[in-house]
């Protein structure tokens, strides 16, 4: 007979459900939506929607969403270069379960897929972040940011210091200028 662990010394997983916008039932959409908006004051429907079109890493405990995040395709052009990018959206843990390893799980599931499938990764970083991802190997970009837009390409100077990003197969000059494809809302 196998002695059953006591709760302190079992380790504590997280698992977590990877799956493309396409496979995620409407209700878990509208619960990760949620989830969202209340780990972000400042969440808009187009960052929602910047989220949405790649793969979601999905952490329920319960039978109840507490964890989301997303990576998506862009274009970044780097050094001459138009690089395929795994750019990360969404990441929020429900407040009563942060520091759990959740965001861990999450963000290792995305990786994952960022080093196998991209050039690179990529993301826009919150101030309370950049420690949590600067620890997962993430390096900050130290160049100017730009952006396609209808209107030419722009400085996109308030980004500047909160852009991440993950080397995978692609060379990457951290200094050099780096220009990100155009969509609604904040363009990073």
């Amino acid at each position: 007979m196998t002695p059953t662990p006591s709760p302190t010394s079992r380790a504590h997983t997280t698992d977590v459900r990877v799956a493309h916008t396409s496979d995620v039932d409407t209700a878990t959409l509208k619960a990760a939506r949620a989830l969202l908006y209340d780990v972000f004051d400042d969440m808009t429907s187009e960052d929602w929607e910047h989220s949405l079109g790649g793969l979601h890493a999905l952490v329920h405990e319960g039978g109840e969403l507490i964890g989301h995040a997303s990576v998506v395709q862009r274009r970044l052009l780097h050094d001459g270069r138009a690089l395929r990018c795994g750019y990360v959206e969404g990441v929020g843990v429900r407040a009563d379960r942060r520091g759990q390893g959740h965001g861990t799980a999450m963000m290792g599931a995305l990786e994952r897929v960022i080093r196998n499938a991209y050039d690179l990764g990529a993301l826009g970083a919150s101030e309370e972040a950049t420690a949590f991802y600067a620890a997962r190997g993430w390096q900050l970009w130290r160049g100017r940011s730009w952006a396609f837009t209808p209107d030419g390409i722009r400085r996109t100077p308030d980004e500047d210091g909160w852009l991440y990003v993950l080397p995978a197969s692609a060379p990457l000059d951290l200094d050099a200028d780096l220009t990100c494809d155009w969509r609604e809302g904040d363009v990073w």
